[in-house]
C-alpha cells in the first residue's frame, strides 16, 4: 500500500478531479436551465432546450452525489464542520435541486401555459441557485469560516447564514454562475438550431466576458484585500495528525504564496481566463464544439486555481486558525484512503465509459419538428 503522505495528497487531487467533472457535466445542464427562459421566447423554443438537455441531466447528477461521497468518506471532519457552518446554505441548495427533476419530468405533462412557465422558473431556480451557493460557499473558505473545535473535536460556529453573503463571497458566486451560463450556452449552441441556437450563442459569449472579469477582479481583490493563511507546524504528514496539534498563520496576500513557491501553478488561472476568451470568440463564429471544450477547461483552470490558493487548507478558521481543516490532518485513516483509492481507479473510469456511450447513443440536434410531433412527452 502507497504511503499515507501520497494517499493524501492524490485524495486532494482526485476529490478535485470529482469537483471538475461535476462543474463541466453537471454545469452545463444547470447553465442551460439557468438559460432556458431567455433563449425560449415560445414554449415550443423552451421545449428545443429542456430536450437538449432530457437524457443526461439525472446522469450528470452522479458527478455530484460521487464528489459528495469523497468527501464525505476521505474527509469526515470537513463534512462534520461543513454542515455545522453552512447547513441553511446547504438547504437551500437542496430545496433548490427539488425543483430540478419535477420541473424536467412534469413540466410538459399539462398543455397549459401557466403551468409550463412556472415551472420554466422553477428549472431556472433549480438551476441558478445551486450555482451561486456552490460559488459564494468557496468565497467563504478563503476568508475563514467562523467556527472553532474543542478538545473533544465539537465544532462551534458563530456565524449565521446572512453573514455568508458578504460582498467577496457574492463576487465568487458571480464567478461561478457565469462560468456555467458559458458552458450552458455553449451546449445548448450545439445541440440545437434556429433562433433557439442563436440565442444560446450570444447568452455564453455574455456569460464568458462576465466570468472572465469577475474571475480577474477576484484575484485582484484576493491579493490586495484579503489575509491568507500559512501552514507554518505541523507533525509527520505520513501520520495520522491531530486537527489542533498545529500552528497556523494569517498574513496578507498568502494565499498567492503557492503561486510563488511552484511557478508552473500559474497555468490554470491563465487557462481559466485564455480559455473562456477563447470559447467566447470561437463560439461566436459558431464553432460550438470547440467553444465547450474551450469552456471545460477554462472550468477546470478555474477550480483549480481556487484548490492551487486554497492548498493544503480545506476550510480554514476565521476565529481560530489552529483549528483551521487540512488535508494533512482531517482525512480517513491510511486503510480507508487505500481501499477508496482502489474503488476509484474501478468506478471513475466506469463512469466515464457509460457516460460517453450514453451521449454518442443519444446525440444530434434537437429540432422543430421533434417537439411538435410529443406535445405532452417527457420533456
Amino acid at each position: 500500500m502507497m504511503d499515507y503522505e501520497v494517499l493524501k495528497v492524490i485524495w486532494w487531487v482526485l476529490i478535485g478531479v470529482l469537483l471538475i467533472g461535476f462543474a463541466i457535466a453537471d454545469g452545463f445542464d444547470m447553465g442551460a436551465g439557468i438559460l432556458m427562459p431567455f433563449v425560449g421566447k415560445k414554449d415550443t423554443e423552451r421545449r428545443i432546450a429542456i430536450n437538449a438537455l432530457g437524457p443526461h441531466w439525472d446522469g450528470n447528477q452522479v458527478w455530484f452525489i460521487t464528489a459528495g461521497g469523497a468527501i464525505f468518506a476521505a474527509w469526515p471532519v470537513v463534512y462534520s464542520v461543513a454542515f455545522s457552518g453552512f447547513y441553511w446554505a446547504m438547504l437551500l441548495v437542496l430545496f433548490a435541486l427539488f425543483f430540478r427533476p419535477v420541473g424536467f419530468e412534469y413540466r410538459s405533462k399539462v398543455k397549459d401555459s401557466r403551468w409550463r412557465t412556472a415551472w420554466d422558473w422553477g428549472i431556472f431556480a433549480g438551476s441558478f441557485v445551486p450555482a451561486l451557493v456552490f460559488g459564494v460557499a468557496f468565497g467563504n473558505l478563503f476568508q475563514g469560516v467562523p467556527f472553532k473545535l474543542d478538545s473533544l473535536m465539537y465544532s462551534n460556529y458563530t456565524g449565521n447564514f446572512f453573514q455568508l453573503l458578504n460582498p467577496f463571497a457574492i463576487l465568487c458566486g458571480v464567478v461561478s454562475v457565469a462560468m456555467l451560463v458559458l458552458q450552458g450556452g455553449n451546449y445548448l449552441h450545439l445541440r440545437t438550431t434556429g433562433d433557439v441556437a442563436e440565442r444560446a450563442r450570444k447568452y455564453s459569449a455574455i456569460g464568458g466576458v462576465v466570468a472572465v472579469v469577475a474571475f480577474i477582479l477576484a484575484g485582484v481583490w484576493l491579493k490586495a484585500g484579503i489575509d491568507g493563511f500559512v501552514l507554518t507546524k505541523m507533525g509527520d504528514p505520513n501520520a495520522a495528525l491531530d486537527v489542533l496539534h498545529k500552528t497556523v498563520e494569517v498574513k496578507p496576500g498568502a494565499w498567492f504564496n503557492n503561486y510563488a513557491a511552484v511557478p508552473a501553478l500559474w497555468i490554470a488561472p491563465l487557462l481559466g481566463v485564455v480559455g473562456t476568451l477563447l470559447s467566447v470568440l470561437v463560439g461566436l463564429k459558431g464553432r460550438a464544439g470547440i467553444a465547450f471544450i474551450l469552456s471545460s477547461l477554462a472550468i477546470a483552470g478555474i477550480i483549480f486555481t481556487a484548490g492551487g490558493s486554497l492548498f493544503p487548507f480545506v476550510m480554514p478558521s476565521s476565529i481560530d486558525p489552529a483549528s483551521s481543516l487540512t488535508m494533512w490532518d482531517v482525512v480517513s485513516s491510511h486503510k480507508t484512503l487505500g481501499i477508496m483509492f482502489v474503488a476509484a481507479c474501478i468506478f471513475v473510469p466506469l463512469i466515464l465509459i457509460y457516460t460517453s456511450w450514453c451521449y454518442y447513443k443519444m446525440w444530434g440536434k434537437v429540432t422543430e419538428e421533434h417537439i411538435e410531433k410529443n406535445p405532452v412527452g417527457s420533456y
